[in-house]
């Protein structure tokens, strides 16, 4: 018996009903062999993790963009979370769940830290703007295309979570159920600290409500969930949270969208974010020419749109305002 099929059979010990078997993975859109010694489901996670695209999630912010003064940095630091930072919140938070509830932690892990790949620099002020430049462009979709392009080949059940995380996703797995709760229960308890940092609200701007119900610390608001999940439990195959916390939850989540999320100064640094991205994007749409080699090599078999965009996403925040003051901000001139 093999490493991966006694993980297999312990599976078959372990998990509840309502799990996403390894043994029943529905495959891959370009077979492999399996291996001897990981899961499919643990391959995948592994492929992420060793991914070009996750690794320069550390380097693309979550939501306060190039900040300036004391709390805000212009550089990304311990004082703000990046997208990388973010999506281990998400991973730990989501494998904390799965393992109270017994679905497959697995394929868990390897959703939430597939489900951000697509971001673009800028975080969401940059997918908008791509969307709008470009037309048709959300970073959940263009996560699968980043794996793909990147030849990462992975299962389905991986790219259904991913492809659904956000909100409005119905996920094909409760795997990937856990996952679209832990995102939110990550960012917004975590973009309630950044905004405390950075001064945009204070302890007692939070809905008192709100705290009577889900706690008045990072820490007591995440138990809180994770327990409201756990204690529910799968009802008709179903994952929510108890009618309370969801109610206060989405309180909480909505005060977030009015006082942080639109936020004037806020508002102000995605302006800036706006106007590098759509340069960016229509410099190199007229001058094809000055895009990296390997870049313009695409170009042969795709059309300029889709390699730009593809591109850009794929920077990061410093490297796209690196690109924007090399081609439009004056050099000063050497003096002989």
């Amino acid at each position: 018996m093999t490493v991966k099929e006694r993980t297999e059979n312990n599976e078959k010990l372990i998990l509840c009903k309502y799990a996403t078997f390894s043994q029943n993975c529905t495959g891959r859109a370009i077979y492999e062999p399996p291996c001897p010694l990981r899961t499919e489901f643990q391959r995948d996670r592994d492929r992420i993790i060793h991914s070009k695209a996750f690794r320069r999630l550390k380097h693309k912010t979550q939501v306060f963009l190039i900040p300036e003064g004391d709390h805000y940095r212009t550089r990304l630091d311990d004082h703000f979370r990046t997208r990388l930072t973010h999506t281990l919140e998400v991973a730990q938070i989501a494998r904390s769940i799965s393992r109270i509830l017994m679905l497959n932690e697995d394929l868990v892990e390897a959703i939430a830290l597939g489900h951000d790949l697509g971001h673009t620099p800028f975080g969401h002020a940059g997918e908008r703007t791509l969307n709008k430049v470009y037309g048709n462009f959300n970073h959940t979709e263009h996560g699968l295309r980043v794996a793909e392009n990147e030849g990462l080949n992975l299962t389905f059940e991986v790219q259904d979570g991913m492809k659904n995380h956000k909100t409005s996703g119905n996920p094909a797995s409760l795997e990937g159920r856990v996952v679209q709760l832990s995102d939110k229960i990550a960012y917004v308890n975590h973009d309630i600290g950044d905004a405390l940092r950075g001064g945009i609200i204070k302890e007692e701007d939070i809905p008192s409500d709100c705290n009577k119900i889900l706690g008045k610390t990072h820490s007591e608001r995440i138990n809180t969930l994770i327990t409201d999940i756990a204690t529910r439990g799968i009802v008709d195959g179903k994952i929510e949270f108890s009618t309370d916390v969801h109610s206060a939850f989405t309180k909480l989540r909505d005060f977030l969208f009015k006082n942080v999320y639109a936020d004037n100064i806020a508002k102000d640094e995605e302006v800036k974010a706006h106007n590098i991205i759509s340069t960016l994007y229509n410099h190199f749409i007229s001058h094809p020419e000055s895009l990296p080699e390997d870049e313009q090599i695409k170009l042969k078999d795709t059309c300029a749109q889709r390699v730009i965009c593809d591109y850009i996403a794929g920077m990061s925040d410093v490297y796209a305002i690196n690109e924007f003051t090399k081609i439009y901000i004056p050099k000063a001139w050497s003096i002989l």
